[in-house]
Order: C-alpha cells, then sequence, then structure tokens
C-alpha cells in the first residue's frame, strides 16, 4: 500500500510547504493537517508547543505515513528531539533546511533571520547556521504580527509594509546579504518584506528549502500518476479553504475537521 507523506503546521502557512512539497513531488500522496483551534503556536511555552505537536504528529502516524514534515517553524524549533522519538520514520523540520541554503547563499557572512516570538528565542537557526558556518554572525528579529497579516490576507496592504518597515528597521541597518523567513506564512509577504530590504538581500524561503532537502529521501521520477491530497483541519474549515484558496491559487476539496481528544494521543 503506498503510504503519504505527513504534514503539519499551526495553522494555514505551512500550505506554503505543501505546495513546494507537491510541486516537487507530483506523484507523492500528501496529508496535511492544520491545527487552527490553537494557531498561532509562537507566544506559547516551548512545553506546550511540545504538546501540540505531539498531538500533530501522532494524528498523522495513524494514517500510516512513511515521512513526517514538521511545516511549523515554532514546532521545528522546540519540539524535533521529542517528534523523533514516537517513531522510526524521518523526521524533517524546516530549520535545517532553511540554515543549510542560507548558508550557501551568504557572500558577506552576514544573514538575518525572522521569525515568531517562539523560533527567535529558541535560537535554533542561529545554531544551525553556525555550525555550517561558524564565522556567520546571525541578527534575529520576531516579527509577530505577520502572521495575522496573512491571514486576514493583507500581505500587500499598506498596513503590511508599515509593519515591516518597523520590524526590519534595525536588521537594515546590520548589512547583511540574506533573509531567513524563519517562519511558514512569511514567504507569503515576500514581495514586502524584499521591497523593505531591498533588492541586494535575498530571502531564504524554508518551504523551498525543505522540498529540495527531501530530495535525500524521495525519488523525483514521475509516473504519471498524480498524488493524492488529504487536508485535515483542528477549526474552522471555511477560514482555512478561504486562505488556501489564497496561497495556492485553487479550491482544495477532501477538507475535513478533526478533534483530537487526548485519549487518541496516549502513549
Amino acid at each position: 500500500m503506498k503510504k503519504a507523506i505527513g504534514i503539519f503546521d499551526s495553522g494555514v502557512g505551512g500550505l506554503t510547504v505543501y505546495k513546494a512539497i507537491r510541486n516537487t513531488f507530483p506523484n507523492e500522496d500528501l496529508i496535511y493537517f492544520g491545527d487552527t483551534a490553537r494557531v498561532p503556536y509562537g507566544p506559547k511555552s516551548p512545553n506546550t508547543i511540545i504538546d501540540y505537536s505531539l498531538q500533530n504528529a501522532r494524528f498523522l502516524l495513524q494514517q500510516g505515513i512513511k515521512i513526517l514534515i514538521v511545516a511549523c517553524n515554532t514546532s521545528s524549533a522546540v519540539a524535533i528531539p521529542a517528534l523523533q522519538n514516537l517513531s522510526d520514520i524521518p523526521v524533517i523540520g524546516v530549520i535545517e533546511p532553511g540554515a543549510e541554503q542560507a548558508a550557501k547563499t551568504t557572500k558577506n557572512k552576514r544573514i538575518g533571520v525572522i521569525g515568531t516570538e517562539g523560533t527567535i528565542h529558541s535560537g535554533a537557526y542561529t545554531v544551525a547556521i553556525n555550525k555550517l558556518l561558524p564565522e556567520a554572525v546571525i541578527f534575529s528579529q520576531p516579527c509577530p504580527l505577520f502572521v495575522p497579516l496573512v491571514e486576514e490576507g493583507w500581505q500587500e496592504h499598506y498596513v503590511a509594509n508599515i509593519i515591516a518597515e518597523e520590524y526590519l528597521v534595525d536588521m537594515k541597518k546590520q548589512n547583511i546579504d540574506t533573509l531567513v523567513l524563519g517562519c511558514t506564512h512569511y514567504p507569503l509577504l515576500s514581495k514586502t518584506i524584499q521591497k523593505v530590504m531591498g533588492e541586494e538581500v535575498t530571502l531564504v524561503d524554508s518551504a523551498k528549502a525543505i522540498a529540495a532537502y527531501l530530495s535525500c529521501y524521495l525519488d523525483r521520477e514521475n509516473d504519471g500518476q498524480k498524488g493524492k491530497d488529504t487536508f485535515y483541519v483542528s477549526d474552522n474549515e471555511s477560514k482555512f479553504s478561504e486562505i488556501a484558496q489564497r496561497i495556492l491559487q485553487d479550491n482544495i476539496s477532501n477538507l475535513t475537521r478533526v478533534h483530537l481528544y487526548e485519549s487518541w494521543f496516549k502513549d
């Protein structure tokens, strides 16, 4: 029986990861779970993020997946070790692929990272980049309002530009040549962020990086059989569908709301 790739995120932002994987591996079956009842993860404590991440992963493991993609940067920053203990299937977060791409991209070794409060405070990107490029100087900035801007569909609204200017004012002074978009929502703001930072700064999209990283595990050969897509959310299917249509430029089907009953997730 064909096994799927499981992807989870705190909400809709991980659809940027889904889209990149779908475009790269058209034959693969993909199962996406968005924890829309409990989004955002960024301001929550590490213990709560780990608890939520384990519950999400257990649900996807029940679907018989062969690889688990942690599309949420916040979960990737704090929950990967706990998730790897759940199963012997590969567990891939977005931090390492994004860090690898940033290390390859930078010329002056001055790299910026923006993300949720949880991701930035974890220091996960700094550690991952410095492992690959010890001499790199990393500048980090949390941008918590970027997520609700995307959720509202305001990524090119003048308000988004004002907020981006405010968040990135110090980053622009640091002479960085590479900026990691350390949240899966942020690629949807890339036009606004690029405008604020200037064309001389290269943006690293962790969604594209993780799709390339998956090539280590999957065969890209196309057998002509289109992969199946299945979507689950924990709340508000209509809002998810609305935002998904903007992200994917297509209407999604096969969307189901599930209840993450604690009893499902007992060890």
